[in-house]
């Protein structure tokens, strides 16, 4: 990487990091990514989030682990309703499975060696009886023994390691308040910990780069319905029980309870972690409770946002320059677009009211998201907001995006034809061209 791609690099992260600092992650780490050549380095990355500030609870699964196990046991393994079946004897192949997991992962975040990631860092990992199990029981005339599910959460206790600099580290196996051990799914135990922590985030693995659509594109974000109805249109054979399915379930009930936020990326890429959490775009796929784009009114917090987005469009020349001071005043007049909590679209609509009028004007889309059409978002909220006010028309003034304009049922006039107050600061150096909506 060269130096200037490194430092574009640094600063576009480093509103994230900052966003994401004292956060709660729940990290669902299934066994098809701890099989995986990237394992490694997926808990480097989550050693860095750790680094940034970011709490962590790590729940870890191992159910192709587990599979492997019992075969070399000679173990058959049933299942109903693609639930597991967990006998005596299953039982103490999965606590052994389980267990080495849990070594090896901590082993991986203990390290500090140089060289590495890690390198002078101490990080606390925290394994504990947080998890209360209870047995699943019997469905349809067959019982499930030993298989179980999440019956009390200790909140407390798992914050109190948070707060302390740990991370907390789950896995697939809890006791009950009888003293046996359960087998639990890891989407479950993350989904009901990311729950009654009210956690920010909850992040998944899977083989591809998020969910895939019809055209093999990966789908950036889903709301839980879409999410529902992306799962209920794949088949039943498509849809037997892979990860990344039952991390969308899982994603869709979280999200349906109150975490804002599930994310699922790739653990055959390489750093898919840290491009989804600390990228504009992000890699994976976010299933959302709202849109992580929203359009708004801005306020007096948003100067910043919105200088920044119009100082580059000024220095060019392509924007008329406006002060800190004149911003302030006129910032109730904008509407923004916003996307995590960085502005990256913005216009403004002034009035006219002598003339029944107003002006379309500051109208920015930052250069990386100017593909999804967000121009056309802002002037369709104008044009709303103008004919809601009664205005006859809306007027423009360009130098560079005319033909944008005339796209948009514009029409070049004459200076003659503006507002009388805006034609007696119309600049004639600059040349620009009026262009008028009726509306």
């Amino acid at each position: 990487m060269r130096t200037t791609e490194l430092v574009d690099s640094f600063r576009h992260s480093a509103p994230y990091v900052n966003a994401h600092r004292g956060k709660t992650f729940v990290i669902m780490l299934g066994g098809e990514a701890i099989a995986n050549g990237h394992f490694k380095a997926i808990l480097n990355d989550v050693a860095m989030l750790h680094s940034v500030g970011i709490k962590i609870v790590l729940v870890y699964g191992a159910r192709p682990q587990i599979d492997e196990g019992l075969m070399r046991a000679g173990i058959e393994p049933h299942y109903h309703n693609a639930i597991r079946i967990t006998d005596d004897e299953s039982l103490k192949t999965i606590k052994q499975v389980a267990g080495e997991a849990q070594f090896d992962i901590t082993a991986r975040l203990s390290m500090s060696l140089g060289n590495t990631p890690m390198q002078g860092s101490q990080i606390n990992v925290v394994s504990g009886n947080f998890i209360i199990a209870q047995p699943l029981g019997i469905d349809d005339g067959v019982d499930y023994c030993l298989t179980g599910k999440v019956r009390r959460i200790d909140t407390q206790g798992i914050r109190r390691q948070l707060n302390d600099n740990d991370i907390v580290l789950m896995g697939p196996i809890a006791a009950s308040v009888t003293g046996e051990s359960f087998n639990l799914t890891a989407e479950e135990v993350a989904t009901q910990v990311a729950v009654k922590l009210k956690a920010d985030k909850m992040i998944g693995f899977s083989q591809t780069s998020g969910l895939i659509d019809a055209q093999e594109r990966v789908i950036a974000e889903m709301m839980p319905n879409e999410a529902q109805a992306w799962l209920d249109s794949r088949s039943e054979q498509q849809a037997a029980c892979t990860c990344s399915d039952a991390f969308v379930k899982a994603s869709i009930d979280a999200c349906r309870r109150g975490v804002p936020r599930c994310h699922l990326v790739s653990y055959l890429d390489d750093g898919a972690l840290l491009q989804e959490l600390f990228s504009r775009e992000g890699i994976g796929t976010q299933i959302v409770t709202e849109s992580a784009e929203q359009l708004r009114r801005a306020t007096i917090s948003d100067i910043g946002g919105v200088l920044n987005l119009i100082r580059p469009l000024e220095q060019q020349g392509i924007l008329v320059r406006r002060s800190r001071e004149q911003l302030e005043m006129e910032i109730e007049q904008f509407m923004l677009i916003e996307r995590d909590n960085l502005v990256i679209g913005c216009a403004a609509l002034y009035p006219f009211e002598e003339d029944n009028a107003g002006e379309f004007a500051c109208l920015v889309v930052h250069p990386e998201y100017r593909d999804a059409d967000r121009g056309s978002v802002l002037l369709n909220n104008i044009i709303a907001q103008a004919r809601l006010r009664g205005y006859e028309r809306l007027f423009a003034l360009t130098t560079r995006s005319i033909h944008w304009f005339l796209e948009h049922g514009f029409n070049i006039v004459d200076v003659e034809q503006l507002p009388a107050k805006k034609k007696q600061l119309y600049n004639f150096q600059r040349n620009s061209k009026v262009l008028v909506l009726d509306l």
